[in-house]
């Protein structure tokens, strides 16, 4: 689900129990948040409501009467706010297109492992034929392959890459896991060879169709799984 559809389901109705709706706001904390904060004004607004009126009293009586109608409507209203939200969003993301400079690959590759812990603790099997068929789905990429598995495949995700569509993959070899990133070519992306941070340790490299961003905590796991993706990746 993307952050649009995700904003407004969330604006309609912040405690839905819809499994997708509660899935694309695990994904995110800021995302959480953003639900905990609607959720909230909810209960401010249904406090607000809650008027004791004294009995016999007309004018009480009156206001009460209101008070339930603009209860009733409370939803339509919500997904008024909702609708003018996308909007903002809308045009918030296509002046955000326009301002779109250069990528720094290796610094949204660490990013991408720290935002998905969980990747790096699957232990599924990715076929090849699977591999392949999504890697086929990027743009630019409907003909590249992999000829042979690169190491075992153990998670399998797509990501994006600042609007780029791209693959998550994390191989197992004896070295350990390795996260590889294959992100369609662009012009705007910066690829460094070599890139690290305190924890992990990153290898960059081009081919016809993609970059290939690899990243590990072991410089030789590192190299082995760059040395199956060169070999394998047509």
């Amino acid at each position: 689900m993307d952050e649009l559809e995700f904003r407004r389901r969330a604006y309609g109705d912040p405690h839905s129990q819809e499994p997708e709706f509660l899935s694309a706001m695990q994904e995110s904390p800021a995302r959480e948040q953003f639900v905990a904060e609607l959720k909230s004004l909810d209960r401010r607004v249904e406090k607000a409501l809650k008027v004791d009126v004294p009995e016999g009293l007309a004018d009480k009586l009156i206001l009460r009467q209101q008070l339930t109608a603009h209860h009733s409507q409370r939803r339509r209203t919500r997904y008024l706010i909702a609708m003018a939200a996308s909007v903002a969003f809308v045009v918030g993301v296509s002046f955000g297109v326009l301002r779109f400079g250069p990528v720094d690959l290796g610094e949204h590759a660490l990013a991408h492992v720290y935002h998905e812990p969980k990747a790096l603790l699957s232990d599924s099997t990715v076929e090849l034929a699977d591999l392949n068929a999504s890697l086929a789905s990027l743009r630019g990429l409907e003909h590249a392959r992999f000829e042979g598995e690169p190491g075992q495949v153990v998670f399998k995700a797509y990501c994006d890459f600042r609007g780029v569509r791209s693959l998550h993959l994390v191989l197992e070899n004896a070295g350990g896991k390795v996260t590889l990133f294959i992100v369609p070519i662009e012009e705007r992306m910066q690829l460094e060879t070599q890139f690290a941070d305190a924890k992990y340790q990153g290898l960059g490299f081009k081919t016809k169709e993609a970059f290939m961003l690899l990243v590990g905590e072991q410089g030789s796991a590192l190299k082995e799984a760059a040395k199956e993706v060169r070999q394998r990746f047509i």
